[in-house]
């Protein structure tokens, strides 16, 4: 067996600096030497899906990340590795468990899953290897992974058999909890804005020292119509995982974020408002505009009639949720959620970025790279405040 902390000071020595994951059995003693190395930042996702999006954010960010799941999980997290990594050419490295691994006994669950685990990842294009059973193969493994991330820019994965890894004892602090958070009805019952119209206050008023992510969809595509800015990154694919690379990215950087989010996506992934709320990150805004349909796929509804999505970011820890349905409502203070009900449907010929995904992602990466502006926010009467303000 190798101990957690050879392996993960091989890791750090080759620049891995930020982990996130959902845990296994089999990946006890690293996560636990994880969080109890201090200087490694460790995220415990709601999903693997979510963990693969804030690993993406991170590294935007600037940091390299490893991301560990078992790999029933895999099922999980192929959606943004496939639609989001793949695209935008984003490399992180797995850790993947090897459940239910041929030849031993484990629970029916893990058994298809274990059979087809290499199988599921040489077809999603990730190249892997065995995680070594060797401390002395620990460092030609980790640069053959550097190597050929660095090579493909795409994820390359670990396979993580069982026993691998000596026992380490947990040291994590308990989560405490968070002041209940403020909620701001704005709602006039009027008649209801456009998202372009939305998104045009939006621009008008936030930062440009802020970091935005903008849903896939329809938003990203009017985001880009109205102006195309290094600040952006229009989402493509991973639907749902726009909250998920915003916290990934106010994390590794601590720079403003704001996060322009759908109504269907949102509710596709909602266990990452926990994990935002858990980790509090001071100048995160989340938008979400909700128009209750699906708008670029037919007009199919959502159920966000009976969602309230400001007070459900407030039981997840933010500290302000504000429901609205007129643009005014941009104008309160974050750190928050501001769901702004929209009506639905777009522009006329609405086109697409003709910016291609990776250009998108490593110029957003070169505007995080430099040095914030000391001047935070435009003052503006209805300004998008991203600086964290306390309800």
């Amino acid at each position: 067996m190798i101990s957690a902390q050879v392996v993960l000071g091989a890791a750090k020595e080759r620049g891995f600096d930020f982990f996130a994951g959902v845990p296994c059995s089999y990946l006890t003693p690293l996560i636990n030497g994880v969080i109890g190395g201090g200087a490694t930042d460790y995220v415990g996702a709601a999903n693997e899906g979510d963990a693969v999006a804030i690993a993406a954010g991170a590294w935007l960010g600037g940091r390299e990340t490893v991301v560990m799941f078992q790999n029933s999980g895999l099922g999980n997290a192929i959606n943004p590795l496939t639609s989001l990594n793949w695209p935008f050419r984003i490399p992180t490295l797995l850790v993947v468990t090897w459940r239910g691994h041929p030849g031993l006994k484990d629970e029916p669950q893990h058994e298809l899953m274990g059979a087809k685990l290499k199988d599921l990842l040489r077809d999603c294009g990730l190249e892997h290897d065995d995680f070594p059973t060797d401390p002395a193969r620990l460092a030609g493994a980790f640069d053959r992974a550097r190597e050929t991330m660095g090579a493909r820019s795409l994820p390359y994965a670990l396979v993580l058999p069982k026993g691998t890894i000596a026992d380490e004892s947990l040291n994590e602090p308990a989560l405490q909890p968070r002041p209940a958070g403020r909620h701001l009805d704005l709602r006039r019952g009027s008649d209801r804005p456009t998202r372009f119209a939305a998104l045009e206050r939006f621009l008008a008023t936030a930062p440009d020292t802020a970091a935005v992510i903008a849903t896939t969809g329809q938003c990203g595509r009017e985001l880009f119509t109205l102006a195309d800015r290094s600040q952006h990154l229009y989402q493509v694919g991973s639907m749902g995982c726009a909250s998920a690379i915003a916290l990934g990215v106010a994390l590794a950087t601590g720079r403003q974020v704001a996060v322009l989010d759908g109504d269907g996506a949102a509710l596709m992934r909602l266990g990452n408002l926990a994990t935002i709320g858990a980790r509090a990150p001071a100048g995160l805004v989340h938008v979400v505009l909700d128009n209750g349909v699906h708008d670029s796929t037919g007009g199919q509804a959502t159920v966000s009639p009976v969602v309230d999505f400001a007070r459900l970011a407030l039981a997840c820890g933010y500290a302000t949720g504000t429901a609205c349905d007129h643009l005014d409502g941009f104008g309160t203070p974050g750190p928050h959620l501001i769901h702004l009900r929209i009506r639905p449907g777009s522009i006329a010929n609405l086109g697409r970025p003709t910016i291609k995904p990776p250009e998108v992602a490593r110029r957003f990466r070169a505007f995080l790279a430099s040095p914030p502006s000391a001047d935070l926010c435009r003052p503006s009467p209805h300004s998008v405040h991203l600086q964290g303000a306390q309800a």
